[in-house]
């Protein structure tokens, strides 16, 4: 996935007409109706069905209770949910599934407006569990396994992450090691920093693991690979040699009964290995499809990339979910008078409070439709549609790109609707605190997202690195020219938005070009691949030198690695609400929704100012600009907040916040109807008088 580039010439937009000004005859509405069909995406039906459980009390957060009994609940949920059958989606049709995992991951990720702990959990049964069985295992372990795991008459954990190591699984301390002499596996924790830990189900539920171990064969190490292994009897009790701990109340998510593991050289079955991608034959000899070992482990670790998937889905949804409730109170609210004496003032016609949620309308609307294409992605893979190699490296790369992103925004987004609406926003029942506390953990667990980055950037280098795998001295050096003058910069066109404006100095005409998709295209693109050949250029200079030193080199660079992954992320979302455009045939829809495409781009213009301006990209005129059209346009959209939101399609048994239905419009009604009543009733108390002025007071003032 190289970023995208930019050719020719920005075309010349100064046109004032072009701007979306006062003068301009505005769109009458949007068709909400065609929208939300939009946003829902490939698999309408799914999601649709999924939202109808969802409104079901029996599903509903629960957490005014203890969290023991909150992990009761949660797993009556699951069996409930068991009964309803979505987990059968994504699942083969030889154990009685849709196989189509599209379908699946939209119903899974509606879950979060039910309630997130038993989104997880059922993502810890069915999308980890379940599905290391399906995607590592042959059809051997799909009959033997999946139908109990499915009806959840065996419930499990998925024993990857260790205390040791988190991120870096290739590290982890477990090891498999085959007994030839009863053709069996040992699995063996032998310190405590191999743990297996946060696992879900482990504490309380799980009576079986997928467990991730280093497989050791006649003393040689293959490397991680995972193997399905009992933990508990029927009545809960660890098997011999199996032992575990409670991880204990957690800052969210306590319906999920998360413990860490450790084994005592257990033994397994040979064929309990999960073999699809390495095996170990009745003489012990080892083999496999893929003879690297490195691109054998990150093709097995790659096969479960639906838990990001998924967790960019939920964070899109719980979005769209806080900014429904904050939106429809702000339209309700009001505080100050300004322009009447009898009146206060709507909370969102005040710039700031517009400045709060529109700017994150926009990021929500490019979130769903970049979310669109990963699920696009991810079906195609997991379908069979396109299962290349170069289609999972793009899905797995899309996904690391996309789920950071989601998550940080969903905290950053649930937090500032919180505040925006104030005292009540803190009200447990208006959903914003506890929403946030449950899926603060989205950030970290399915990847933390830090590490996530880092591996989208490194990509970034490797495409970046492949443009002159093969190039020829002539070559390099013109490349090296370019870069010492910039001269690939000043052809791409990017040089005419540097330039001061000379004629009128209109600001109005500084960012006229701004508003040009090809123009945020290149801006957002150079900025990317800008700071990637500027660290590429480092990295390279050190290339043959030690290890320590190449070491160093990367270690220094990883800021600004991380800074121009994010960039990367944020490009791909903008193209993808690019695209989602052209799904959109209501033209007064249509132009609303360029609107908010024009926002999201300018917005991330405007939050990496200093670097456009600092690299020359853009004037100091159209960066003191910039600002106040950001404004214009933000105000330009204010009048359409509420229908951009209904198109979420998000009921009030979904929302169930008190403050997203009508009871504020209700409190505004009764009081002004009671000040309307006591003005006209003459006894209404006369303000104060203010004090009359003293003719003194100058004087004494400048005297002191």
């Amino acid at each position: 996935m190289s970023t995208t580039s930019v050719s020719g010439t920005i075309p010349n937009t100064d046109r004032i007409e072009d701007l979306p000004e006062e003068g301009a005859t505005a769109p009458s509405g949007i068709d909400t109706a065609e929208l939300g069909r939009i946003l829902l995406g490939r698999w309408p039906e799914a999601r649709l069905e999924a939202r109808k459980r969802a409104e079901d009390p029996r599903f509903h957060s629960q957490y005014d209770m203890s969290f023991d009994e909150q992990r009761k609940v949660t797993f009556e949920q699951l069996k409930l949910l068991t009964e309803a059958g979505p987990q059968y989606l994504g699942m083969p049709e030889s154990v009685g599934g849709a196989m189509s995992p599209g379908a699946n991951l939209s119903a899974f990720e509606e879950l979060v407006l039910a309630d997130p702990s038993l989104q997880i959990k059922s993502g810890v049964q069915w999308g980890l569990f379940g599905s290391a069985v399906l995607n590592l295992g042959t059809e051997e372990h799909h009959q033997k396994w999946l139908p109990s795991i499915l009806d959840l008459s065996m419930p499990g954990a998925f024993a990857m992450t260790e205390i040791g190591h988190g991120s870096d699984v290739a590290s982890i301390g477990t090891t498999a090691t085959y007994v030839p002499e009863t053709d069996e596996f040992e699995i063996h924790t032998p310190f405590k920093a191999a743990w297996k830990d946060y696992l879900g189900n482990a504490a309380v539920h799980g009576r079986a693991a997928t467990v991730f171990a280093q497989l050791i064969v006649n003393g040689t190490n293959h490397g991680v690979h995972c193997l399905y292994v009992p933990l508990r009897d029927e009545n809960g009790k660890f098997l011999p040699g199996v032992g575990g701990e409670d991880d204990g109340r957690k800052g969210g998510l306590n319906g999920i009964d998360n413990g860490r593991l450790h084994f005592d050289h257990v033994r397994v079955p040979r064929t309990n290995l999960l073999n699809r991608y390495g095996d170990v034959d009745e003489n012990g000899v080892y083999s496999s499809p893929i003879p690297s070992p490195g691109r054998r482990f990150f093709t097995m670790i790659g096969t479960l990339v639906q838990g990001r998937v998924s967790l960019d889905g939920a964070a899109t949804i719980a979005n769209q979910a806080a900014l429904s409730i904050a939106v429809r109170y702000a339209e309700q609210r009001r505080q100050f008078t300004t322009d009447s004496d009898i009146r206060e003032q709507t909370l969102l016609d005040y710039q700031r409070h517009q400045r709060r949620l529109i700017p994150r309308i926009a990021e929500t609307y490019a979130m769903t439709f970049a979310h669109q294409q990963l699920l696009d992605k991810f079906h195609e893979v997991f379908s069979g549609e396109d299962d290349s190699d170069g289609n999972r490296q793009e899905l797995e790369t899309l996904a690391a790109a996309f789920k950071p992103m989601s998550t940080w925004s969903a905290l950053d987004t649930l937090q500032e609707c919180r505040e925006a609406c104030g005292g009540a926003g803190f009200m447990a029942k208006n959903r914003f605190v506890q929403l946030r506390a449950d899926l603060d953990v989205y950030v970290t667990f399915e990847g933390d997202n830090t590490i996530l980055l880092q591996l989208v950037a490194k990509r970034l280098l490797n495409d970046y690195s492949a443009e002159f795998k093969n190039a020829d001295v002539g070559v390099m050096a013109r490349y090296v020219a370019d870069r010492a003058t910039e001269a690939g910069f000043n052809r791409s066109g990017l040089r005419k938005l540097t330039q001061a404006f000379q004629d009128t100095g209109d600001s109005r005409k500084s960012v006229n070009a701004l508003r040009d998709p090809a123009a945020q295209r290149a801006l957002l693109t150079d900025r990317v691949q800008t700071m990637v050949g500027d660290i590429a250029d480092e990295l390279r200079a050190v290339a043959r030198k030690s290890r320590t030193e190449q070491a160093d080199a990367f270690n220094t660079n990883q800021n600004r690695l991380l800074e121009a992954a994010r960039s990367h992320a944020q490009l791909l979302q903008w193209e993808a609400f690019t695209a989602g455009l052209e799904k959109i045939e209501d033209p007064d829809t249509k132009r609303v929704l360029t609107w908010l495409r024009d926002l999201f781009g300018l917005h991330l213009i405007e939050q990496d100012l200093a670097w456009y301006l600092s690299y020359g990209r853009l004037s100091m005129r159209r960066g003191r600009a910039l600002e106040s059209y950001v404004n214009r346009l933000i105000a330009r959209l204010r009048p359409y907040s509420l229908e951009l939101v209904d198109a979420f399609g998000l009921s009030p048994e979904l929302l169930r916040a008190e403050i997203g239905g009508t009871v504020e419009a209700e409190r505004q009604a009764e009081a002004e109807d009671y000040y309307r009543r006591l003005r006209a009733s003459g006894d209404a108390p006369v303000k104060e008088p203010k004090p009359a002025k003293d003719p003194g007071a100058q004087t004494r003032g400048n005297h002191a």
